[in-house]
């Protein structure tokens, strides 16, 4: 075949390299537009991992790079006069001269023909080639040249950065971070050569403006900086090679992921690779990896499919399929550390001690978890396990492990949880009039017995008409108030869990079918009338609700007061308001439920005016010395619905009226909703809503392991972490996984204490 590679960057030349070494009799060109040996950057980044793979497959080029490259461990972070050093991360730098430098070099011994000094234009310059590799980075005249099939989605970040370098050598990564009179600048250091490291300096596009650096030119920036980071350079000036920009240099990082990555020009296969078909934020330096493990995947797919032309449409689609896996979830973590650092000044920085912000730093790209860290730096980590349960209020014995962030106390009020782990309201649809029979002890007395600190019932409903299905609990008479009285006592009496409400009103989303019958389809007899904010369906097919007048929302106000009063007086501990989820309340929140057009519809406040009522009068009525929460649906997902912005804005209202805690979860208001799934995907609404409104959060949503909540809590991206299905499929979810990471410390039911050790001791045999 012949192959020519549009762009002699890492991916270019690296492909290159090993397919001329797979298979020699392929002609590979590689057309570059620089002089020969000559190029710019600084210093790039990879992992031990991506070294790893060089070596394995091309050891020759491996071993110059590993002369070549400078290895760090360590990361340092300087913040508010603190510094602090953890070890263990495994870093690779090098300067990109001297990279491509290496790998020209192995690819002229390989026969590969390199042509310097040449801007192609596009593939179309390359009519023999069998396969055309678009490397020609993130300006690609070849995507460019056919946006309609590769479908670039690119979007600007709102941070401004600056590259630069200095001889000051660093022996960690470091980062630095600095308050000035207009914000938050944090500079990304590290050393890729005996005499100079990288200097990436960031700040937001207010401070930038604000600074006035979009007025001045290249010099005076570097002076601004240089004066900013004076203490950690050490009187080492900054340099730039980019003389050639014009203003300032202050660029906006620019994220980027294609659609399609082949295409066949009719006479040549293309392909992108590298910057061309996606980038990565520098917060984690996965550029030059993504674009060396992108020239892997493609050579191996050749070596799998044959390197025969045949098997270029068959090689190019199974190389995307795996490339645009493992992108996406490098890109992800880029993207939670890129975002992490645009919002570091406001959310974390004005907010978090030096200790927890070292930590939420390390965790920023959510790669990273708790138990991933005591593999780096145990010592490290368990220092900072010490700070955390000092700072909770716990005598740490110097001799003793300490306990992890999620079982150490949380105080609200006059309500002090044993741990941090929360069973979550799950509907069980098993009630017959709302009443808590046999089925909901067990329920919940097993998972009370099973540790969490805090147990909540479902949804319990404040009327008849406030019901999701005919199996939901219910508070509206005495007779209901006798049941939660009797599991009030068998929890308090049998446990060290406290008891847990949610009151709600199902609105438009009532009077449907239990779950296993037909999720949120109508009822077919016995159906109820239902209200709403607005006369708008859940379902297209389902009953239309009423558009609530004065005279409803008096009745529903009161509903919940006499249901508050109730859970009050039988012991209940704690109590949630439910304004998520699309009901009835949530419908008021969102503007794609509510479509009035009086004080009750339109603006945030108007939004917010009735759920508002309810709380404020709920809150009136429930024992001052007991938190109120309120679960929002912190994103409706869907385009005009709110966004974590309108939560923020809500919670902050809460938090004025009274709230306690934002239990903050999201969706389930629009049927035609397109979440976006994951580990962990709503704890960035917590994280918000906790360090930007300053409020207490819950956070929920595929949390899973001890290792989760434990990097949650930790972070400060929650106070406390509700767990749901597995505590469905284990009522002991916290007894069991505290076994699992070597806590012994926790108390069983001393019913069950036998079996505590035969547990232990199977996990240590298994290796777990």
């Amino acid at each position: 075949m012949r192959i020519v590679c549009i762009g002699g960057g890492p991916a270019g030349l690296y492909f290159a390299l090993l397919m001329k070494k797979n298979h020699p009799e392929h002609s590979l060109v590689v057309v570059e537009r620089n002089k020969p040996y000559d190029t710019f950057g600084w210093g790039v980044v990879f992992s031990d991992a991506t070294m790893s793979a060089m070596v394995e497959w091309d050891p020759e080029s491996a071993a110059e790079i590993q002369d070549a490259f400078n290895h760090w461990d360590d990361i340092e972070v300087l913040f508010k006069g603190t510094r602090q050093r953890t070890s263990g991360h495994g870093f690779v730098g090098i300067g990109r001269k001297k990279l491509l430098n290496i790998l020209q070099r192995r690819c002229e011994e390989l026969g590969v023909e390199l042509v310097f000094e040449t801007d192609a234009s596009g593939d179309l310059d390359f009519p023999d080639a069998d396969l055309i590799i678009a490397s020609d980075g993130f300006n690609s005249k070849v995507r460019n040249a056919y946006q309609d099939v590769f479908k670039p989605d690119l979007a600007v970040r709102p941070n401004r950065y600056i590259w630069l370098g200095t001889n000051k050598l660093f022996d960690a990564f470091t980062f630095d971070f600095r308050k000035t009179e207009h914000g938050w600048f944090q500079a990304h250091i590290y050393k890729f050569d005996e005499n100079t490291s990288t200097c990436i300096v960031e700040t937001t596009e207010e401070a930038y403006l604000a600074h006035g650096l979009d007025q001045v030119d290249q010099q005076a920036s570097i002076d601004f900086c240089q004066d900013l980071f004076g203490e950690v350079l050490e009187g080492q000036p900054l340099m730039t090679n980019a003389r050639h920009m014009r203003g300032s240099a202050w660029l906006n990082f620019n994220r980027l992921i294609c659609g399609k990555w082949s295409h066949f020009n009719g006479n040549s296969h293309v392909v992108l690779m590298g910057d061309a078909a996606h980038t990565a934020h520098f917060a984690i330096g996965s550029g030059t990896k993504l674009a060396i493990e992108d020239a892997i995947e493609l050579t191996r797919q050749f070596n799998i499919h044959g390197h025969d032309k045949s098997a270029i449409p068959a090689v190019l689609h199974d190389y995307e399929e795996i490339r645009r896996v493992d992108v996406a979830r490098i890109q992800n973590a880029a993207r939670n550390a890129m975002e992490w650092f645009e919002v570091v000044g406001r959310r974390y920085a004005d907010q978090l001690s030096p200790e927890q912000f070292m930590y939420s730093m390390l965790t920023r790209s959510q790669r990273i978890s708790h138990e991933n860290l005591r593999l780096r730096d145990a010592t490290w980590l368990e220092g900072y396990e010490r700070w955390f349960a000092a700072d909770a209020g716990l005598n740490v014995e110097p001799d003793k492990r300490s306990l992890p962030p999620m079982l150490t106390p949380f105080t609200v009020r006059g309500v002090t949880l044993q741990n941090r782990i929360v069973v979550s309201p799950m509907a069980m649809y098993s009630a017959a009039d709302g009443l808590i029979d046999d089925f909901h002890m067990v329920h919940l007395g097993a998972r009370a017995m099973g540790g969490a600190a805090l147990v909540f019932a479902e949804m319990t409903c404040v009327s008849p008409d406030a019901r999701i299905t005919p199996g939901c609990l219910g508070l509206w008479n005495e007779q209901q108030a006798e049941g939660w009285k009797r599991l009030a006592d068998f929890v308090h009496a049998n446990s060290g869990a406290k008891l847990g409400i949610q009151l709600g009103h199902a609105g438009r989303k009532g009077s449907t079918k239990l779950a296993w019958d037909g999720i949120d389809q109508p009822l077919e007899e016995g159906a109820w009338p239902l209200i709403s904010a607005s006369p708008l369906p859940y379902l297209p097919h389902g009953q239309v609700p009423k558009a609530m007048d004065r005279a409803d929302m008096d009745r529903v106000r009161d509903d919940h007061v006499a249901a508050a009063r109730r859970a009050a007086a039988v012991g209940v501990d704690w109590l949630e308001l439910h304004c998520a989820h699309g009901y009835l309340l949530s419908s008021f929140l969102s503007p794609l439920t509510n479509q009035r057009n009086d004080e009750y519809g339109g603006s945030h406040e108007n939004r917010a005016r009735f759920p508002l009522e309810v709380f404020e009068a709920v809150r009136a009525v429930w024992p001052q010395d007991k938190p109120i929460s309120v679960r929002l649906s912190c994103n409706d997902w869907f385009e005009g619905g709110n966004t974590p912005d309108d939560a923020a804005i809500f919670a902050q209202m809460f938090k004025d009226a009274g709230a306690d805690v934002i239990d903050c979860s999201s969706g389930q208001v629009w049927k035609e909703e397109k979440p976006v799934y994951g580990r962990l995907f709503q704890t960035p609404f917590s994280d918000k809503i906790r360090n930007e409104v300053g409020i207490p959060t819950i956070a929920v949503g595929a949390i899973s392991e001890a290792d989760h909540a434990n990097s949650i809590i930790a972070a400060g991206r929650a106070d406390l972490c509700a767990v749901a299905r597995p505590h469905l499929a284990d009522p002991s979810w916290l007894l069991h996984e505290t076994a699992k990471i070597g806590i012994k410390s926790v108390a069983w039911p001393k019913q069950y204490y036998s079996a505590k050790a035969q547990y232990e001791n199977n996990l240590a045999r298994a290796g777990k």
